[in-house]
Order: C-alpha cells, then sequence, then structure tokens
C-alpha cells in the first residue's frame, strides 16, 4: 500500500514570536484561516486516504495536531521525545510503517510549505510514486526550477531527463552564497531542494541500515510493536535521544547510488521566514502584507504586519520595508533585509530570558 508521512517537527525559529517551543508554526492559523498542517493534509485529498497519512511531530504537540486533524487515526500521529532532524523522523516513520506493510510505497512530505494549485502537486506526487514503484532501487525527490538565485535553500544538480518531468540527480548543493546561486539559475540544471522524497519502504530501510546502522538497529523494535499491536513508546523514549542529530540529505541522499527527481511545475513556497507571507497573503495598495483585523496603516509600504490577537489595533506610520509581528508577551520590530538573522536574535532573548519567551 502507498503511504504519506508529513514530518511536522521544529519550532520555526524564524517565525518567532507567533511561533514557539509550545505552538510551532505548522499549527499557526496564518494562511486564510487555517494552519500549515491542515494544508499540508488537504492537498494530500485525492491521492492518498486520511488512514493512509502519518504525520511525524514533537512528542509535545503530538495532542494538539491529533485535534487539528480530527480525520487522521490518533494512532497514525508519531510523536518524537526529542528533535533528531529529518534523518530519524524519516526512519522512525519507515519503522511503523514497516510493521504494517513492509512492501509499502512511502511518500513524505513537509509541512511548512504552500503548493498550489492542488492538481499540479497531485499529478507530480503520482509521477513519483509510479517512478518509485517502477525502479525500486532509486530514491526520488522532488525539484523545482529556480526562479531567482535563493541563497537560504539546498539546490540539487542534474543531467538528463529520463521521462516526462523525471530527471537523474548527480548531486545535491548546499545552501550557496549569491554568486554560485545565481550561476546555478542560469545553467538550467539545477534546482531548489523541496525536502520531500517517493521511496519503497524495503530502499529506504536499507539504505539507513548502510549509512546510519545505530539509528536502524536502535529502532528496529518498533516495527517489532507494530506487528504486534503493541505501544512502542518506551522503545522511542529509551532510544531516540542517543540517535545522531542529522538531516535526510546529509546522512542519506547525498550518499546513495541512485536517485531521481520529480520536478514540481506549480507555486512553491517554502514559509520559512515572515517575508514568505509576501507571496502567500493579499497586498494592500501600499504593498503591505497584512494579518489583523484590526489596524491602521499611514505613509507605510512594503511592510509585513501581523497580530493574532483579534482585540489588537496595529497603528503604523512612516514606516518602509519593516517586519512588526505582535504577540501577547513579546513583539518583533525589524527590517526585512534582517529576517535572516532572527535565530541570532532569540538566541539573545534565550540568553537575557531563559525559555520564558520561546
Amino acid at each position: 500500500m502507498r503511504y504519506a508521512v508529513i514530518m511536522a517537527g521544529g519550532s520555526g525559529k524564524r517565525l518567532w514570536p507567533l511561533s514557539r517551543q509550545h505552538h510551532p508554526k505548522q499549527l499557526l492559523k496564518l494562511v486564510d484561516g487555517k494552519s500549515l498542517m491542515e494544508i499540508a493534509v488537504q492537498r494530500l485529498e485525492g491521492v492518498f486516504e486520511p488512514e493512509q497519512i502519518f504525520v511525524v511531530t514533537n512528542a509535545e504537540y503530538a495532542d494538539d495536531v491529533a485535534a487539528l486533524l480530527p480525520e487522521i487515526p490518533r494512532e497514525n500521529i508519531i510523536g518524537e521525545p526529542v528533535g533528531r532532524d529529518t534523518a530519524n523522523a524519516v526512519a522512525l516513520a519507515a519503522e511503523v510503517l514497516a510493521g504494517k506493510d513492509e512492501d509499502a510505497t512511502m511518500a513524505v512530505f513537509t509541512a511548512d510549505h504552500i503548493i498550489r494549485p492542488a492538481k499540479c502537486f497531485a499529478k507530480a506526487a503520482q509521477i513519483a510514486i509510479e517512478t518509485a514503484e517502477s525502479t525500486p532501487d532509486a530514491l526520488v525527490t522532488f525539484g523545482i526550477m529556480p526562479s531567482w538565485p535563493h541563497t537560504g535553500l539546498g539546490y540539487i544538480e542534474c543531467d538528463q531527463q529520463i521521462a516526462q518531468d523525471v530527471r537523474n540527480v548527480v548531486s545535491f548543493k548546499e545552501k550557496p552564497d549569491h554568486t554560485t546561486a545565481r550561476q546555478y539559475v542560469e545553467s538550467k540544471k539545477y534546482f531548489w531542494n523541496s525536502g520531500m522524497f517517493v521511496w519503497k519502504l524495503d530502499t529506504i530501510r536499507k539504505a539507513i541500515q548502510a549509512h546510519l546502522p545505530d539509528t536502524a538497529q536502535k529502532l528496529a523494535p518498533i516495527a517489532e510493536a507494530v506487528r504486534n499491536g503493541q505501544d512502542y513508546t518506551a522503545i522511542l523514549a529509551e532510544a531516540y535521544s542517543s540517535l545522531e542529530k542529522i538531516s535526510i540529505d546529509y546522512a542519506i541522499m547525498e550518499k546513495a547510488d541512485k536517485v531521481m527527481m520529480v520536478e514540481l511545475k506549480c507555486e512553491w513556497i517554502d514559509l520559512g521566514s515572515w517575508p514568505a507571507m509576501e507571496e502567500v497573503v493579499d497586498l494592500d495598495d501600499q504593498g503591505n502584507a497584512i494579518i489583523a483585523d484590526n489596524h491602521v496603516i499611514m505613509d507605510s509600504f512594503r511592510n509585513i504586519l501581523v497580530t493574532k490577537d483579534d482585540g489588537h489595533l496595529l497603528a503604523i506610520m512612516g514606516l518602509d520595508d519593516c517586519i512588526v509581528i505582535h504577540s501577547p508577551d513579546a513583539t518583533l520590530v525589524c527590517k526585512k533585509s534582517d529576517d535572516q538573522r532572527l535565530k541570532e536574535l532569540v538566541a539573545a532573548v534565550e540568553k537575557h530570558y531563559g525559555k520564558r519567551f520561546l
């Protein structure tokens, strides 16, 4: 059977102060009154049934995710005791699925992107699934033809086209500097790395055994527990914190012998920072992206202005190219050009106040 796994861990520090450790970005209702988590599930409609969809998230968020997604069976919400990056999240989900169906096809999607239109995404997902099933020794990923030299994303280098919208992957490149990113864009051989994948379950488990043997060994009992209808929480609690914290790209994809890429030919927006809101929110006549029930804006242009407090008024005057984010206990004001430094600011907040505002 085919299964979808949505990775929904992380606290989203670059969307602070709304995104917090106890209420991460994927649960924030920022787009058309919906959370990124809800949108991620909705775009799987027609490709996967609800019982075929799993979510890997922080154990602390698991009940909130379950409440947000009542259509997903509660046992399909997998809670990580601690964050150990995407390689271990994939490995954990793979063992849970192995306990259900060792011949499964496993698709891995993210919970922090806007991908539209949904039909375009569904078509690409179907192509990737069919590619993984017809070429079971391959790991399949999704790439987006870059529209500008983004320095905050990884890139996928491809050569020949194998089939319609399917290419052979040569290498993965980490986040480049601006000059290198521009060269990538101009070459037409490089694609933005979406962080989404499809593979046969047996193939990814063998890759994990080869490149992350400690992870494979410590998580293997989970498959047996699921197979026997047993609770695997204790197994996970004992093993997970000792696993190496590493991404799926570093651990597996960059080392794999056979990788294919399906081109995602639709709008793909990484909502990893506040400036990205300009791409998903209707702008006012002055180019401001505003999420606020009550606001008065005077002589202010190209700002991102957000409050989720229904009774709060945002009054802005004479401000250009800035980010203003209000929450009940913290307010962020910075230039849009400094958005990539937000993690530094959050670290400084933690240094001064501990976990109080995180």
